[in-house]
């Protein structure tokens, strides 16, 4: 029988070892791990971005799953090649989505200030992370968010804020933790609910999640 193949693409900023936890039974699923591109200019537009990632799937009909700002990204994808399903954890299928905090932001374009100084240069700044839970943030930032060109964090920044999404695509399963701090689940719908799982469940909800992926994706077999 042959294997469905499953792409992820992580969240905004980090790499592809934020999937290290999560499995799927080897005899049915190849798993793929697709790393950020940097943008060919801050003007490149998400569709033409997302072009360009698609050229990296080697597989027809794949499952895609995108975390954050990930899953932004595979939705778009998913526009441009056929795909099984698009599975989306810990972001949003709609500008309708967003948290009223980022359509404020989106709105006064404080996004601009954003420090993306501060992740593209994380080790400089560690020194001003004071108590354990900020040092222990720090300590994973420098782990998994290793995309610190300057020019992509603007344009993904720019590209999550300015996302024209009106409707959820038809075929996206959606995963939520119960607690996430970034797309808070009041203003989330139709998902698949993980239990005290916050903005970066993917590390530590990756049992469960993995559990929700296998029946996702046998479904799609």
């Amino acid at each position: 029988m042959a294997k469905t193949h499953v792409y992820f693409v992580p969240g905004l900023a980090a790499n592809t070892k934020i999937f290290e936890y999560i499995s799927l039974p080897d005899e049915h699923f190849e798993l793929h791990f697709l790393s950020w591109l940097l943008p060919t200019s801050i003007n490149e537009t998400i569709e033409e971005y997302a072009q360009r990632m698609c050229a990296n799937i080697q597989h027809k009909n794949p499952i895609l799953v995108g975390v954050s700002f990930g899953g932004v990204m595979v939705q778009e994808m998913g526009k441009l090649i056929d795909c099984k399903k698009i599975i989306i954890i810990s972001s949003i299928k709609s500008n309708k989505e967003f948290p009223k905090r980022l359509k404020i932001a989106q709105i006064t374009r404080v996004y601009k200030l954003f420090p993306s100084k501060i992740i593209a240069n994380i080790e400089s700044y560690e020194h001003y992370f004071f108590n354990d839970y900020l040092k222990k943030r720090a300590e994973l930032y420098k782990i998994y968010l290793s995309v610190r060109d300057k020019q992509y964090l603007q344009w993904a920044i720019y590209n999550v804020l300015h996302w024209q999404q009106n409707e959820p695509l038809k075929n996206v399963i959606h995963i939520h933790g119960n607690k996430d701090e970034v797309f808070p689940t009041k203003h989330i719908e139709n998902y698949i609910e993980v239990d005290n799982g916050t903005h970066v469940m993917i590390l530590n909800k990756a049992k469960t999640i993995s559990k929700i992926l296998e029946k996702e994706c046998f479904l799609s077999t």
